[in-house]
């Protein structure tokens, strides 16, 4: 029965790939984000994002909290149904992203440096990889795995056409991505990494001053391996198109500070780009239980 019921969802999924990829860019935005402001406040995650977003914004009154959780819900579905069209999105001949903060890169591609570039589950988080490998870098990401096996294969093929060469490379959460970031920082190469997220194995630190799991595992890996860190902003503009700008690289572990300490460093930047545009931040994930 599961089988069956993974194939009628796969099913659905080739339609709405076929479907996406006849449409202009901006329709299969503009469906998806309506689509998703209209059914979110009727699932469980709407609760979700509501109780979250009052966490940090506990003064602001029922108007504003409606009005930032149905953008952020308009926001995920334009990011889902982007990803079917990834390939259009990237084509420098659609004029869809803009990238801001290069020069802070330069001197890191001459060097052949490898860096850990993090950013959070904010605008369109999926062009993220892609456009770093097209500077110039070999990166390694890691996505979290979708039950059904079909849609899943399926979404990383969407993913790995968009790199320019199996040198760079995405590996599903778990062991063996562990094996895979060691194995490509072995060969020189970076990484790119969504920091945003809960995770129950981690350690607390305070994000918007509350004590929350979080992952510092790479904060161990850039401090055995002294590599600097690169904060990346991606922004959602109008007309669906993107900013991705590229901060300057920082040495967290100059002065020799924990990981606690750093990782609150990094919280204070994602805080910043939260407050910033809150109606494209992911407030559907169960951030602070």
């Amino acid at each position: 029965m599961r089988k069956i019921k993974y194939l009628f969802q796969y099913i659905i999924f080739l339609f709405f790939y076929t479907l996406a990829n006849l449409l202009p860019i901006n329709l299969v935005s503009y469906c998806g984000g309506f689509i998703f402001r209209f059914f979110g406040p009727l699932t469980k995650s709407h609760k979700v994002a509501i109780s979250n977003y009052q966490k940090i914004f506990s003064h602001h009154k029922n108007d504003k909290i409606k009005s930032v959780i149905d953008k952020s819900w308009e926001n995920l579905g334009k990011t889902i149904t982007e990803l079917l069209i990834l390939s259009k999105l990237l084509n420098k001949k659609n004029d869809k992203i803009k990238v801001k903060g290069i020069d802070n890169l330069n001197e890191i591609l001459k060097k052949n440096e490898k860096v850990i570039f993090f950013s959070i589950h904010q605008a369109n988080w999926e062009i993220l990889v892609p456009t770093i490998n097209k500077l110039g870098f070999n990166v390694g990401a890691i996505y979290r795995h979708i039950n059904n096996p079909y849609i899943n294969k399926s979404i990383l093929n969407i993913r790995k056409k968009t790199l320019k060469d199996e040198l760079s490379f995405f590996t599903p959460k778990g062991k063996k991505s562990a094996r895979e970031v060691i194995n490509t920082l072995k060969k020189n190469n970076s990484l790119v990494l969504l920091v945003d997220q809960k995770d129950s194995a981690g350690i607390n630190v305070n994000f918007f001053n509350i004590k929350v799991k979080t992952q510092v595992g790479f904060l161990k890996i850039a401090k055995k391996h002294k590599i600097k860190l690169i904060p990346v902003q991606i922004v959602r503009k109008n007309n669906n198109k993107f900013l991705i700008n590229f901060n300057k690289p920082i040495n967290l572990f100059k002065n020799k500070i924990s990981e606690t300490t750093a990782m609150q460093r990094i919280n204070k930047i994602i805080e910043k780009w939260i407050k910033s545009n809150p109606g494209q931040w992911l407030w559907q994930h169960n951030r602070f239980n």
